[in-house]
């Protein structure tokens, strides 16, 4: 009997549709885990607040409605999105680590790459429209001028991308993420990186703050970067989180 000559290897082409396959099936599995009752009641009561705090402006007539939008775009991206970010984004792999379902993932040999790119997907699916949509809509409701509402789009999907990178690696790397991120949120970007110049660089809110500043002509405290930098920065620190949380969900023990 001869013996069977070995298959061909697999050619890119072919191999990339398993790898969506797979993709998608964590993609899924993540934002089910992600997307409890309790979690989007919190914080779709959060963004309820932020539509009727935007009514309240609203109502009032302010005399500069392009500052008034722009001061409730810049608070809602400073804290109701990272907040919301942290407690959807942080919980897409760490409770999986925490329970010890984090095996569940790894039934297929696949890229860890994969599974923190798929957590960064199922984060974005749900607090874009939960959190980032009305945000945008608060905003025009104040002002609906294009250079406000623009600003508000851009800021906040730079903001969403960054974040959400950011703290799905930190619910890799941390047993207790929420506090953690609370904390940078916070103590670290609300109080210290709004002390300085040099330490606003250190912090996202700083370069999403510049973002609006630049995109309307209006100043913001520490805006003090350019419109380049302020989108290209945060997707430089989003990549790089990422990657980081790669390396350490590859060597994190899953048994």
């Amino acid at each position: 009997m001869t013996a069977a000559s070995p298959a061909p290897p697999m050619s890119p082409n072919q191999a990339r549709p398993d790898t969506i396959t797979v993709f998608l099936a964590v993609y899924g599995l993540l934002l089910r885990s992600i997307a409890t009752r309790g979690r989007l009641i919190g914080i779709g009561a959060l963004a309820g607040v932020s539509l009727v705090t935007a009514l309240l402006v609203n109502s009032t007539d302010p005399y500069d409605s392009s500052t008034a939008a722009l001061g409730f775009v810049n608070g809602n991206l400073s804290t109701l999105l990272p907040v919301a970010v942290l407690v959807f984004g942080s919980a897409a792999i760490g409770d999986l680590v925490d329970d010890g379902s984090l095996v569940y993932l790894w039934l297929r040999p696949v890229r860890p790459s994969i599974h923190v790119v798929a957590a960064i997907a199922a984060t974005l699916t749900v607090v874009t429209p939960l959190v980032g949509l009305p945000v945008v809509l608060a905003t025009a409701m104040i002002d609906s001028d294009p250079d406000v509402v623009s600003a508000a789009v851009v800021g906040g999907l730079v903001a969403l991308v960054a974040y959400s990178a950011l703290f799905v690696a930190a619910g890799i790397r941390l047993r207790r993420p929420l506090p953690w991120g609370l904390v940078y949120i916070l103590i670290w970007e609300g109080f210290v990186a709004s002390a300085g110049e040099t330490a606003g660089r250190l912090a996202i809110r700083g370069y999403v703050r510049s973002i609006l500043s630049q995109m309307t002509g209006l100043e913001l405290k520490l805006a003090n970067v350019n419109l380049a930098s302020g989108i290209i920065v945060p997707l430089v620190v989003a990549v790089a989180a990422a990657f980081y949380g790669s390396r350490r969900l590859a060597r994190t023990d899953v048994a």
